[in-house]
């Protein structure tokens, strides 16, 4: 691995999940030490639930934590498809039902509807993140930052701190944060499981500079725990 990354491998998935979440509990408290309010990005799917679990059980000072979302599914909050709806039943509970959540999904038919409504929802939380925890796709896309999909080149060159993308070969459109809200998080850790997601993460290496081929580039490219389990 390159110097700047930061290689974190356990022997089993849950114990790279308490792993992480030990992490990301010291730099959550690091960043309380230093300011009134810390702020926290999580990404979707099956792979962060041991996580999520885990962290919420840390004793952390969570009333003064705001988290958010990498990127979230245009769809009801109460949905299957909902990040929203996970984060609340595995994350916000325990220790850390006190934190603050700032989603994604405001009240409009599509996300390019909702663009500055979220950019206020997301006013409110401290900038730049302190801790951003990514996953990745076999196809090397994180957040909803889609390979090849419309919307991409926008999301990865905005100013703004999130974009509109309608996925090629996922279900429902999306609003994902941009790469200019991601990559300025202060702290960044990718988990990844499984020699598949490995073997994607070594072609994503070999060539950085590509970012709109795999999207996880962007992140590669700078100072990033990634923490893997087989």
């Amino acid at each position: 691995m390159p110097d700047h990354i930061h290689w974190i491998e356990t022997e089993d998935r849950l114990l790279l999940a308490k792993r992480l979440a030990q992490q990301v509990g010291d730099w959550l408290k690091t960043a309380l030490q230093e300011q009134d309010r810390a702020s926290l990005a999580v990404s979707g799917g099956k792979t962060p639930l041991n996580f999520f679990s885990a962290l919420s059980q840390l004793d952390l000072p969570w009333s003064r934590v705001d988290i958010t979302l990498a990127d979230e599914r245009w769809v009801d909050t109460d949905h299957d498809a909902s990040n929203e709806r996970l984060v609340r039943k595995h994350l916000l509970c325990h220790q850390a039902s006190e934190a603050r959540f700032v989603g994604l999904k405001v009240d409009t038919a599509r996300p390019e509807q909702g663009l500055e409504l979220c950019e206020q929802r997301l006013d409110s939380i401290h900038w730049p993140l302190d801790v951003l925890v990514l996953g990745m796709g076999t196809d090397g896309h994180t957040a909803s930052l889609f390979p090849g999909t419309q919307g991409l080149g926008e999301a990865l060159a905005s100013e703004r701190r999130c974009h509109a993308i309608e996925p090629l070969d996922a279900p429902h459109p999306r609003m994902t944060l941009t790469r200019k809200a991601l990559a300025g998080a202060r702290h960044k850790a990718l988990q990844i499981e499984g020699d598949e997601k490995l073997a994607v993460l070594e072609e994503a290496l070999e060539y950085l500079d590509r970012v709109e081929v795999m999207p996880i580039r962007a992140f590669l490219q700078q100072e990033i725990s990634v923490f893997w389990a087989p």
